[in-house]
This record gives C-alpha cells, structure tokens and sequence, in this order.
C-alpha cells in the first residue's frame, strides 16, 4: 500500500501506480479519433453531452495550438487546458527565438516533458489526459499520441478514450494510407457512429482539420459538419 499513496514511486515491481490511474482516466474519457490523410489531418470528439439542458459550444475537445497544429483531448479536460496553454506558449517561444513555426514533433516531445516531470516530482500527481496532436508542417503531416507518462508515438491513424479498442480494430481493416481529407472526416465520423450507436449529431462532435496546401489548422463550423454527419448515418441506416 506504501507504494500507492498520492506520491509517486517505483513500486518492487517497477510499476508507477499513479501514472497507471491517470492512464484509467483517460480510458474513461471520450473518444478522440485522429487520421492521416495525403493532403492533412483530421482530429474528431466525441464530446459526450450528458444533459440535453447543456450547450454543446461550451464543451471544448479540440483545440489550436498554433496556425497549422491542433490537438484533441481525452480524460479530463481542465488537466488537458494547462496543456494546450503550455503547448502554445511553446510555439510562441519558437516563433520569437527562430521566427519560424513550430515542428509538430518537437512541440509534442516539448508538451511530454512538462507531462513527465510531474511524474517525478514529490506532491504532485501526473496529468490525467492524453493529447492526439496533429498538424501539418514542411509539406508533412503528423499525427502524435500523448500519453500522461510523457511517452509519445507516432501514427497513421489511432484514436484514445473510452472507445479506443473498438476504434483502432475498425481502422486497421479500413483505414488506407492515400485517403483523401473528406474520407479520413467520414471515416473518422463512421468509427464515432460505431463507439456511439448512432448518438451522433451536430452538437457531439467536433472535428478539426490541419490542411497541408493551406498549412492551416481549423475547427470545422456545425454547419459545415451536418452534411458530412447525414452522409454517415443515412450509410449506416441502409446496412
């Protein structure tokens, strides 16, 4: 039991009991799909709205980092905030120092280290959400994984959350490498279909796109993402 109080420590068998509990946390948060595309990246949420009283603009999973890196979150959601402040704040210091925009892979491992030093620090308690980075940057597009150790991965398409497993099965059978932009959105909207049993609609999804002619990142209005949700549910209906 020494080894799972609010510090944390190596336990005998190597383990970090807190770095696991927030890894729990994320598991029970929303999902977050992400997917590459040849031509940018899409991040789709499922923001879960649990009152049909509550306003789904107020419930923020996705969000900018810089003009052309965005990053959708799962677990919880204030942790994932001082994240993507810090995140930002980094992108800045890049622009300031080198006049030039941040690389994607070098912000996420910038975000992991301010993730892993609370694992080591006495008194304080690891982040328990885990960021899907994307963003395009020198003609590339980049999808990165976070996770509350600090790790991170690198991938074609993945997704975190509540609904990973059934998620990941399903992009492993579809999921191609030459998928265009407006696919990899229907795709990604197809496997939140699926985590969901069809409860998808305007208000619980939010989808944002990195553009790699644009080198732009933005977050897909309602109006703009209706259509895309119709086409996958009159899909699913015929089935």
């Amino acid at each position: 039991m020494g080894y799972d109080r609010a510090i944390t420590v190596f336990s005998p068998d190597g383990r970090l009991f807190q770095v696991e509990y927030a890894r729990e946390a994320v598991k029970r948060g929303t999902t977050a799909v992400g997917l590459k595309a040849k031509d940018g990246v899409v991040l789709l949420v499922d923001k879960r709205l649990t009152s049909r009283l509550l306003e789904g603009g107020s419930v923020e999973k996705i969000f900018q980092i810089d003009e052309h890196i965005g990053a959708a979150t799962s677990g919880l959601v204030a942790d994932a905030r001082i994240l993507i402040d810090r995140g930002r704040v980094e992108a800045q210091i890049n622009r300031i120092v080198y006049d030039e925009p941040i690389d994607v892979q070098t912000l996420a491992k910038r975000i992991c280290d301010f993730k892993q030093a609370y694992t080591q620090i006495g008194g304080l308690r690891p982040f328990g959400t885990a960021l899907l980075i994307g963003g395009v940057y020198n003609g590339g597009n980049y999808l990165v994984e976070t996770d509350p150790s600090g790790a991170l991965l690198e991938y074609k398409a993945t997704a975190i959350g509540s609904g990973r497993t059934i998620v990941t099965e399903m992009l492993e059978e579809t999921y191609d490498e030459n998928i265009t932009l407006e696919d990899a959105i229907i795709l990604g909207l197809e496997a939140l279909y699926k985590v969901t049993e069809g409860k998808i609609d305007r208000t619980t999804v939010d989808v944002g796109l990195a553009e790699l002619e644009k080198k732009k990142f933005r977050i897909m209005s309602s109006d703009e993402l209706e259509p895309y949700i119709e086409r996958v549910k009159k899909k699913n209906e015929k089935k």
